[in-house]
């Protein structure tokens, strides 16, 4: 499950784990798996990447090795309203409420249930589903005490309707991009020309011919449009290009933002959590394994206490100070490739470690890349763009490299640690793109546990923090079924920064705050030094 809701006949199932219930408590809403029709179980990726050849629109045309992920993007169709906005899931009419009488506390750790009514602007209750609801359990200050009491305040969030979602879905699958890019071509001269770059020719906008470039490693391909007068191999330079115009005005009206992300009106009491005394500041949690690659996943994956995110899944440690990450990093390469939200965690090391000194390479920022050191203890930490399709500023092309091209140069061994953060750059292009993508990447994964075992590789799963058209929380929910799905049979590690950037009462932002990056790291570093 995820924090998504599908609907029957209006009715919805809010089923919430209190596990922790001092600060704050993810919702995971859903129906019961017996009532709500879905497509057969998805299969494990497979290891090796597709033959390349032109991207296609839609996912059913994928190479056969690839479909068993496109199960994975189901969702409840969204029937035709007409054009009429009013029809679609509000948030001022939308209600929820316990199911059964409230009860005087509830244990840590119990679980509690409630009804949503998802209704449209007419305030009629809603007759199918597809709505992305968000909901969560906040405490009414950061130092809640234990032991003792602790009431906590409840939030439910509307943040698309199953018509919102529609549009959504359809730009997603019928759009051969909703971005482009620039390409730099330079002749011997220094004269340069630039052209429109895409994953795919048509995208490229190009009348006439097109230059293709193919990764050496996982066969990856990229497009420009042909230059007047430069040769194809005189490219030189990348960059963010466009924003295209993709969306109707109804369509428009449903993305609006006072229909987005909005909060339900209150239909819960605040409620009282009954907290196990431990004869200090701590909290009475059940045992957890050590922090290991392989562990399944729970639900929810955690929860915030005083500002500390707490692993259902492991036994989390926490990292607070410079000496405490050095004795950590010691003796490690570091290699962190993918988005700008990855490239968040490097940046936090950086600043909280003193001796840990970057190194100037002379390298555009967005891009990479990057490297700090502390040679006392034999640190390395690197990262660098996961490489086409990058929104950046101008950069080398020469410093573009695929994440397959990437891993396919390193060695691996129990001091190297591979960090994969993808997805951001990915909403903008049909599933297909993305699917096509993660083949590559598994299959270079797999070859590097296969030639090293020892080698920790750990996914950080998409964050939230977009609602348009261009990226939405939705569109990252899908990016993270795929990419959980095709690494599920791999030794590999996952930090849920899903989870952990929708959990606490603060604006959602792409890029998350100190304090929520801190809490990633910390994951991070529990997969490396698990005790």
């Amino acid at each position: 499950m995820g924090p998504f809701v599908e609907q029957l006949k209006g009715y919805k199932n809010l089923i919430v784990a209190l596990v922790f219930l001092v600060w704050i408590l993810y919702f995971i809403l859903s129906l019961p798996d017996s009532t709500i029709h879905r497509p057969p179980g998805p299969r494990a990726a497979s290891k090796s990447a597709c033959k390349p050849t032109e991207y296609p629109s839609h996912l059913s045309f994928l190479p056969q090795e690839l479909t068993n992920l496109t199960h994975l993007l189901y969702w409840p169709p969204t029937p035709g309203d007409e054009g009429d906005i009013l029809a679609s899931t509000s948030p001022q009419t939308s209600t929820y409420r316990l199911r059964g009488p409230a009860q005087a506390s509830y244990a840590l750790g119990g679980y509690l249930e409630a009804i949503l009514v998802a209704r449209d602007h007419r305030g009629r209750p809603k007759t199918h589903g597809g709505d992305l609801f968000r909901a969560q359990l906040l405490g009414p200050g950061l130092k809640a005490g234990v032991p003792g009491d602790v009431q906590d305040l409840e939030n439910v969030r509307l943040i698309h309707s199953s018509e919102a979602v529609g549009v959504l879905r359809r730009i997603w699958r019928e759009k051969r991009a909703t971005v482009d890019f620039r390409g730099y071509f330079r002749g011997p001269t220094g004269a340069e020309e630039t052209v429109i770059c895409n994953v795919d020719p048509q995208s490229t906008g190009a009348k006439g011919p097109t230059c293709q470039y193919r990764d050496v490693v996982s066969s990856e391909l990229w497009f420009c449009a042909q230059p007047p007068t430069l040769p194809c191999n005189s490219l030189v330079g990348h960059s963010s290009g466009s924003y295209l115009k993709v969306t109707l005005p109804h369509d428009e009206a449903l993305l609006a933002w006072n229909v987005t992300d909005k909060v339900l009106p209150q239909g819960i009491s605040p409620i009282q959590i009954r907290m196990a005394a431990t004869g200090n500041s701590s909290l009475a949690l059940s045992p957890q394994l050590p922090c290991r690659p392989g562990l399944p996943a729970s639900k929810p994956s955690g929860f915030y206490h005083q500002d500390v995110w707490h692993s259902l899944s492991c036994s989390g440690r926490s990292f607070s100070t410079a000496d405490s990450i050095l004795g950590c990093l010691a003796g490690h390469v570091i290699h962190m490739i993918g988005d700008s939200t990855l490239r968040q965690w490097w940046e936090y090391l950086r600043d909280k470690v003193p001796s840990l000194k970057p190194v100037d390479l002379h390298a555009i920022h967005q891009a990479g890349p990057l490297m700090a050191v502390e040679t006392a203890r034999g640190i390395v930490l690197n990262w660098r763009a996961h490489g086409w399709p990058l929104r950046c500023l101008r950069a080398p092309v020469a410093s573009l490299h695929s994440v397959a091209k990437q891993l396919s140069g390193l060695a691996g061994g129990p001091h190297t640690v591979v960090v994969l953060g993808l997805g951001a750059h990915f909403t903008t292009f049909p599933p297909s793109i993305f699917v096509r993508r993660l083949a590559g990447i598994r299959a270079a994964v797999a070859a590097l546990l296969a030639r090293e075992p020892r080698t920790l590789v750990i996914i950080k799963l998409a964050n939230t923090g977009y609602k348009s058209v261009y990226g939405s929380d939705w569109f990252t929910l899908q990016i993270n079924r795929l990419l959980r799905a095709a690494f599920a049979d791999l030794r590999v590690a996952f930090v849920d920064a899903w989870e952990m950037t929708s959990s606490l009462a603060l604006p959602d932002n792409i890029h998350p705050g100190r304090l929520i990056v801190s809490n990633e790291v910390d994951v991070l570093l529990s997969f490396i030094c698990p005790a």
